[in-house]
């Protein structure tokens, strides 16, 4: 006789924030709550969806939190950063490579395998620790979600990320901030560090996850995965940085008041979080109005069936709606009728031709100032919106300064009513880039294509000589912050792609921005070229990481102040910081002169030297080599020598008549010293790092 077993699924829960006063711990039990981290009185908590509502009624529970993010999502960087000689061989890599320093990446896609992810000899393997939040392999795993896969021969074993074959985002990242090149020019920033990873949930990775299990996927559990990262690199005795290239639209309800506060928890010395934009800055997304002017408004287009714009005011105003048929259909909804319903909620329709069109209003508070009122609109048709037959919407009231922002579908305009033409781009910052103490990334262009592995150009010009790439999302924040915070090369970046997404996708598109394909041990591999702040990003990560070896205590203000000082501007008229270049782009090279004290020093270049490489080559010698054939001196010049502290420590004059010189320095003891070399040609006068 066979037994029929019948399981029982277990309440859903979801991964939440949740602020709670006093009595923290009977609240949580009574209601079958699972602890997974605090910070004060904010907890992160595993809830079961059935208490959701109890837990609101406890007189002890302020605010619960739990939004699930759409996460939207190199061979020249290091000269456009000033820091070739990190991952060129010449001089700064052999003071800070990113050795001790542990390199996080949350990202989604990666392939454990890669040689770039080894040592330069491809003998040592680098990965360290990986949660994978979205597998199911969680028998035994202590982890809220997913499990944990540590050691080189059990993530080599793994191979990929779960969701490796049919993403490789991550790979490309990480490649970025941390990749050692392997044989190829592509070595990422801080290619000597240790790598921690968590793959998380987006919704590219949707299709892999149980529908049971969605609410476990929130601002929350990505949160424990920034933890797990910090968690790995103190176990350890090591200052960790972490990039995280994704990200979504911020929100006046407030969603992100507890998720901030967590992070300003889980971040301080030695503990920096780097976090991308967005890549929307080129899109027609916001209206101003200011007080005394009677209307703004612009056409709206989706090609679905719906649009959802939301609108802020200090006063109330009139929501107009023009539907343009033979005769031009009109809806006026005041605010204060909508402030007069029950539920702060209002829906007014109109049929036309046997189509109806449905405007909706919900107002709330906004999370910042709550004097001012949000609302919330929806405008939805029977067939794509706008494209059966135009409409307008205009914000109408005098008294009012309103600002209006795009959620979905586009701000157009059309010559039926061509004075409303007030969309504008602005305040597309992600979130959490736009957290106060998160370091917000955008991207700048330098090559405006790339050749790939077929050998066909693929042009994709988002600006060079160092613009801020169109896409780039600019600020101010939601709550009138400036951001982004500073820039990097984001466009036509090449880095590492996995070799399980291309054997798994062979005739995916991306594939044509492949540069080069190689083996390693069986397996092809992939150097590949992409775009946006989620290559600018870990850039940003890899720069700090090379900061953090030299100062392994440095904070987030430290390395905000650090940014202000040294970055460099590609539009000396502007005023830094602004909303689309914050401080400008990072400098490697002169961020790690004023962690050291030596961009002090009296008659110290600040700048790397043009034409000429600076190499320790051993036994206390450096080696000078003038590159080009324009470059050998044409006079004599000096060298001299200063240690950490400011001090001259020696002086050399060198006669002309090579290329090559070398200096004798096995007098000095070991350690980090600047070197200024003056040929009395400009561009061969500079000073850099090495370490004797």
């Amino acid at each position: 006789m066979l037994r029929q077993m019948v399981a029982q699924r277990e309440t859903p829960t979801v991964c939440a924030f949740i602020r709670i006063t006093d009595d923290a711990d009977r609240i949580l039990s009574e209601n079958g709550c699972r602890k997974l981290a605090q910070a004060g009185n904010i907890y992160i908590a595993a809830i079961p969806t059935d208490r959701l509502g109890a837990l609101s009624r406890e007189r002890n529970v302020s605010r619960i939190e739990a939004r699930r993010g759409t996460h939207a999502l190199m061979d020249s960087m290091a000269i456009h950063l000033n820091a070739l000689p990190v991952y060129a061989g010449t001089a700064l890599p052999q003071a800070y490579t990113g050795k001790d320093v542990v390199m996080g990446i949350m990202d989604i896609g990666f392939d454990l395998t890669h040689p770039n992810f080894y040592d330069q000899t491809a003998t040592n393997y680098r990965i360290k620790r990986l949660w994978d939040q979205i597998s199911p392999d969680t028998i035994g795993s202590p982890l809220y979600v997913g499990r944990d896969y540590s050691g080189d021969t059990e993530l080599l074993a793994l191979g990929c990320s779960y969701d490796g074959k049919m993403q490789t985002h991550g790979t490309h990242t990480l490649g970025i901030a941390a990749g050692s090149g392997y044989n190829s020019p592509y070595r990422g920033m801080a290619w000597e560090s240790d790598i921690c990873l968590v793959n998380n949930a987006t919704t590219e990775d949707i299709a892999l996850i149980d529908t049971a299990d969605y609410h476990k996927y929130t601002f929350a559990t990505d949160a424990l995965g920034f933890k797990y990262i910090f968690d790995y690199a103190q176990s350890v005795g090591k200052p960790c940085v972490i990039s995280f290239s994704e990200g979504s639209e911020q929100d006046f309800y407030g969603y992100d008041v507890l998720y901030y506060a967590m992070l300003d928890s889980l971040l301080g010395p030695g503990r920096i979080l780097v976090a991308s934009a967005g890549n929307s800055g080129n899109v027609v997304n916001y209206i101003y109005k200011e007080r005394g002017r009677k209307r703004v408004g612009t056409f709206i287009w989706t090609n679905i069936d719906r649009m959802s714009i939301t609108a802020k005011a200090d006063a109330p105003f009139t929501l107009r709606t023009t539907i343009y048929d033979t005769e031009p259909v009109v809806i006026d909804i005041p605010t204060d009728d909508v402030l007069a319903r029950e539920d702060s909620c209002l829906t007014d329709s109109v049929l036309i031709d046997g189509r109806m069109y449905y405007i909706t209003l919900t107002a709330y508070p906004s999370c910042y100032v709550p004097t001012e009122t949000c609302y919330d609109i929806t405008l939805r048709a029977l067939a794509n919106l706008g494209s059966h037959r135009p409409v307008s919407v205009e914000f109408k009231g005098s008294e009012a300064e309103i600002e209006v922002y795009r959620n979905s579908g586009s701000f157009v305009t059309n010559i039926l009513a061509p004075e409303l033409n007030d969309a504008t781009v602005g305040r597309t910052i992600h979130s959490p880039a736009s957290a106060p103490r998160v370091i917000c990334v955008g991207a700048t262009g330098y090559r405006t294509g790339i050749t790939n592995y077929l050998g066909d150009y693929r042009k994709f010009d988002q600006g060079n000589d160092g613009r801020r790439s169109d896409y780039s999302s600019i600020g101010p924040t939601f709550d009138g912050r400036t951001k982004p915070d500073v820039m990097a090369p984001g466009t036509n970046i090449i880095s590492s792609y996995s070799s399980y997404y291309l054997e798994n996708n062979p005739d995916a598109g991306d594939i044509l921005s492949d540069v080069e394909h190689f083996d390693f041990r069986g397996r092809t591999y992939v150097w590949n070229s992409n775009a946006g702040t989620s290559m600018s990003t870990p850039a940003v990560g890899g720069a700090i990481a090379l900061w953090l070896q030299a100062k392994p205590t440095l904070t987030p203000e430290e390395v905000m102040d650090v940014i202000a000082h040294t970055s460099s501007h590609y539009d000396e008229s502007l005023s830094y910081p602004n909303n689309e270049y914050g401080y400008g782009q990072i400098d490697v090279y002169r961020g790690l002169l004023y962690i050291l004290g030596i961009d002090r020093i009296e008659g110290l270049s600040q700048h790397q030297p043009k034409a000429l490489s600076i190499l320790p080559v051993g036994e206390g010698r450096v080696q000078l080599r003038f590159e080009g054939n324009d470059s050998q001196p044409t006079r004599s010049f000096s060298v001299r020598i200063f240690n950490t502290s400011g001090q001259l420590v020696g002086s050399q004059k060198l006669t002309r008549g090579s290329k090559e010189y070398t200096v004798d320095l096995s007098s000095l003891p070991h350690g980090v010293y600047a070197i200024q070399v003056t040929t009395g040609q400009s561009q061969t006068t500079g000073s850099t790092l090495v370490r004797l």
